[in-house]
């Protein structure tokens, strides 16, 4: 998502995302259209007796409209907020909180598997609007009704008091990774697997937004819930893929499958690009560590190779068209952290350095084919040459940094 930052809370960032430019608007307009509704509804729920008159005319209903909407988004950020400072009380840093298109988004470092504390993480948003559901609710029974100011201020608090008790009861149905999802997953995995608690829930809030998108497309045809709908059914996909790889990671170091360095194709910095794409081709591997007195220097690829002209391709070194923005990992560290470093890097290979020397390398191949095998085996032992390359001898993906141009 693209997002610029506004301020912080409680040292926690907080971003908005493009898309909240867009929803904030329209949101207001919504609500401003249908002011003379929701005046009914307090009216009729809590006998308020709100003055419709002077909330009617012009852009009046606009400017309430956007009010409530701001003030409907700042009761999110509240709600993340619940979340993030009892995942921090548990040892867990946030990155962030981004309000975006479907509320707001608190951005763990990672999720905890202890249920306990899932469990209070969980709950603790709908708590925070729950309470200020109420307190709203308690802030509107005290106000005295008066002129077109006095309407102005019930009809607002009163909008949020009831959204606020709307959104929490929202978010505690069980659509995975939605807060009732995580709830879910918290209970059953007191008796189950962190990874299994992790597929049923994940199985039940897609069965919940399959649901909530056919709500949505057949009662007044709601684009929005179909949004969300597809939003959750994304979100559990991913979340369960990535809690059953991390289970099935579970002991498997990087020296386990990576490429080692003995059986490891280099290139040295000095040779030409004309020879670099013939061995490309002979050997069908897309890119090499670059060597220079035994120390690697840099990592080049085809892309790099194709942007130089064909005429020009023995005239130039590899040093001069190699990168040296290296991703690299160690041997002892965790395949999954290679997985997640690759994926946050936006690469598909990692050299695999012990301080200064390099030992070996990584692919998204190899962790791929390491999954299938322990997967289908239940271990790494029975496949041929238990520390040797998965698969490709490391081929696939550039194994840099992102281009300064992209953007994860």
């Amino acid at each position: 998502m693209r997002s610029f930052r506004i301020g912080s809370a409680f040292g926690i960032p907080i971003k908005l995302d493009l898309t909240f430019l867009l929803v904030l608007p329209l949101f207001a307009y919504i609500i401003g259209r249908e002011v003379g509704t929701w005046v009914e509804t307090l009216n009729n729920l809590f006998g308020a007796g709100i003055a419709l008159d002077g909330m009617a005319a012009g852009l009046m209903p606009y400017a309430l409209g956007t009010v409530a909407a701001v003030g409907l988004f700042a009761s999110v950020l509240l709600h993340e907020l619940g979340h993030s400072l009892v995942a921090r009380r548990f040892g867990f840093p946030i990155a962030s909180i981004t309000l975006w298109l479907f509320g707001g988004i608190a951005q763990l470092s990672e999720m905890p598997e202890d249920w306990k504390q899932e469990l209070y993480i969980a709950v603790a948003g709908p708590i925070v609007s729950i309470a200020l559901g109420v307190g709203l609710y308690l802030l509107f029974a005290v106000i005295p009704p008066g002129g077109a100011v006095v309407s102005a201020l019930l009809f607002v608090v009163g909008y949020l008091a009831i959204t606020n008790l709307a959104l929490a009861a929202f978010n505690l149905l069980p659509g995975f990774p939605m807060d009732g999802g995580r709830v879910l997953r918290a209970l059953l995995a007191r008796t189950r697997s962190y990874a299994r608690a992790t597929q049923i829930a994940a199985e039940v809030g897609k069965t919940f937004a399959i649901l909530l998108g056919l709500f949505g497309l057949f009662a007044g045809f709601n684009i929005f819930l179909v949004g969300v709908a597809f939003f959750i059914y994304i979100g559990a996909s991913s979340e369960a893929q990535q809690t059953l790889m991390k289970a099935a990671f579970e002991g498997v170091r990087v020296r386990d499958i990576m490429t080692p360095r003995e059986r490891l194709h280099t290139i040295d910095a000095d040779d030409s690009v004309a020879t670099l794409i013939d061995r490309m081709f002979r050997e069908r591997h897309t890119g090499y560590p670059v060597m220079r007195d035994g120390r690697v220097v840099g990592l080049v690829t085809l892309e790099d190779a194709k942007a130089v002209n064909e005429v020009e391709r023995d005239a130039y070194r590899v040093e001069e068209v190699m990168s040296t923005d290296l991703i690299t990992i160690g041997p002892d560290d965790d395949a999954m952290t290679a997985l997640t470093r690759m994926q946050e890097s936006g690469v598909g290979r990692l050299l695999v350095m012990d301080g200064d020397e390099l030992v070996g390398l990584v692919s998204r191949t190899d962790l791929m084919t390491a999954l299938t095998i322990i997967r289908s085996s239940g271990s790494l032992d029975n496949r041929p040459g238990a520390t040797g390359a998965a698969a490709d001898g490391g081929r696939g993906g550039d194994g840099r940094g992102s281009r300064p141009n992209e953007l994860r």
